[in-house]
């Protein structure tokens, strides 16, 4: 098995050193151009095309310019309004070339009804490609050899696909399942069986029961899950951390929301250090991933299959419900600042064009083009102009957890009417004692220090900070009540409207409320 490690990770270093000079000396300009200009000529004889000149964009020199004048800004449900349905029909050359076979459902974190995101066999290769290259940076880590020869646990959503006789429905990560190459098999767990498993209590079980026949090197999901995998493994077989188990595990991928809140009880389910590597593989499309060890960002894909685009996130652009706004401005790579929070558009060989994915980021390094993300255009707390972020709400609980020295599993919020003018009330999940009050004050002055906004409208407008302490079971079983448990899945971190109201009387169900 030494003799495969050391061919692998020799594999690895010749596949990388193109990577490593590309980074000093590529044109990522070039190459989004490149992707954009191949993006409209693949698609020249679709009905998107037809219906915004897609012909007569490619004619003019400066085809950016004009792919941005042309054709408008979609969101999901006016890209669904307009030309997706019919793909669900059957239709073909609607907004890509052929008939799209499989859909991937996503509800996100904002949404209570399931996307259907078309999902193109360019898109699947182009996720394949950008999967093997994150592999690919993991020589930067200067693992030993016979680290390569480790097991990677991918917490995702079920494989099994859902076929109505015109298509495939069903995780991204099922659909992406059928592309494995045959030479990953030895690397992949839990394997093809257990991945299948629709019900994910079941599949749990079944990855506690299967943990110790594996040597696993890599785990990748979302924090919420991956912990409660990691605590149930540890509380089966009576161990301290989960290097007891797995000595070898070094690195964790995650993905889908800010692993800041979990890191204090990951400290504590690991037995040693292990490297944090986030991604950013969204049912659009594989947008970014880390690639050096001391990078703060994400280096952005831009040479597979996505345009992006970035409309800075203020109310010019945007509603007060997130809403983009029909005459935003949207600029491409070569105008971005780093520091400026923006809303993402992407144009992909999936059949998406100018759309928003409804995710929120801000450059760290532009010439690496390496990005945050700062949280989701729907998933923000702003009652009365205090525009605090996903990121100010995570970090703020991340220091919460610091000073009490309380695990966080989960947490949201929500605006509500105080005194005739505004408070927030948080919800803390934690199955440790935790002080409300103490809660709330360090929460606020936490707050009041990362966001100027928040400064100013504490003094003003909002009255009120208030903090609810539940059990980390309360959230997992509101989430099972949605149909939404497991890996895939996200408790939202902001409530809105009708969802605080479902949340408040779940609670009161419960009889659990003071």
């Amino acid at each position: 098995m030494e003799v495969l490690g050391q061919l692998i990770k020799r594999a690895f270093e010749i596949r990388n050193f193109p990577e490593k000079v590309k980074n000093v000396r590529r044109d990522r300009l070039k190459e989004q151009k490149k992707v954009l200009r191949k993006l409209l000529f693949k698609a020249q004889f679709t009905q998107i095309a037809e219906d915004h000149s897609f012909i007569k964009i490619l004619a003019n020199e400066d085809f950016v310019t004009q792919f941005q004048k042309k054709v408008p800004t979609f969101d999901y449900q006016s890209i669904y309004a307009k030309y997706w349905y019919r793909l669900l029909n059957g239709d073909q050359f609607v907004t890509w070339p052929g008939k799209v076979k499989y859909f991937a459902l996503s509800s996100g974190t904002s949404e209570a009804a399931s996307k259907y995101i078309p999902v193109t066999s360019a898109m699947l290769k182009g996720i394949q490609k950008a999967s093997i290259r994150q592999m690919v940076t993991m020589v930067n880590y200067n693992f030993p050899l016979d680290f390569y020869n480790k097991g990677m646990l991918m917490i995702g959503g079920s494989t099994h696909l859902n076929y109505n006789g015109k298509y495939y429905e069903g995780d991204l990560s099922g659909i992406t399942a059928k592309k494995i190459p045959f030479w990953f098999q030895h690397w992949y767990k839990p394997g093809k069986v257990i991945a299948r498993t629709t019900e994910w209590n079941k599949k749990l079980d079944e990855i506690v029961a299967a943990a110790p026949s594996w040597d696993i090197g890599v785990i990748v999901g979302v924090p919420a899950w991956v912990q409660i995998i990691l605590e149930k493994i540890i509380d089966r077989y009576k161990l301290k951390t989960i290097h007891d188990l797995w000595p070898n595990l070094s690195i964790y991928v995650h993905s889908g929301v800010s692993v800041k809140p979990y890191l204090k009880t990951f400290e504590k389910l690991f037995g040693k250090e292990v490297y944090y590597i986030e991604s950013y593989l969204a049912s659009e499309g594989y947008i970014a991933y880390k690639t050096r060890p001391e990078a703060t960002g994400m280096e952005m894909i831009t040479d597979n299959g996505i345009f992006y685009e970035f409309v800075p996130f203020n109310n010019d652009n945007f509603d007060e419900d997130g809403n983009i706004l029909p005459n935003a401005n949207a600029v491409w790579l070569k105008d971005v600042e780093e520091g400026v929070e923006y809303a993402l558009l992407m144009t992909t060989n999936a059949g998406a064009w100018r759309y928003l994915i409804g995710d929120t980021i801000i450059f760290t390094n532009k010439q690496k083009a390496e990005i945050q993300i700062t949280g989701r255009t729907k998933q923000f707390l702003s009652v009365c102009g205090e525009h605090l972020s996903l990121d100010n709400l995570s970090r703020a609980v991340e220091i919460l957890q610091n000073e009490t020295d309380v695990e966080i599993c989960e947490f949201t919020v929500f605006a509500e009417p105080w005194d005739n003018l505004f408070g927030h009330r948080w919800f803390i999940g934690t199955d440790q004692p935790l002080d409300s009050e103490k809660a709330a004050k360090v929460l606020d002055e936490a707050l009041s220090v990362l966001n100027d906004d928040y400064r100013v409208e504490r003094l003003e407008a909002i009255r009120n900070v208030a903090v609810e302490v539940l059990p980390c079971e309360v959230f997992y079983k509101y989430m099972e009540k949605k149909g939404k448990l497991g890996a895939a899945n996200k408790f939202p971190r902001v409530l809105k409207g009708e969802r605080i109201s479902d949340w408040l009387n779940y609670l009161n169900e419960l009889g659990i409320r003071k």
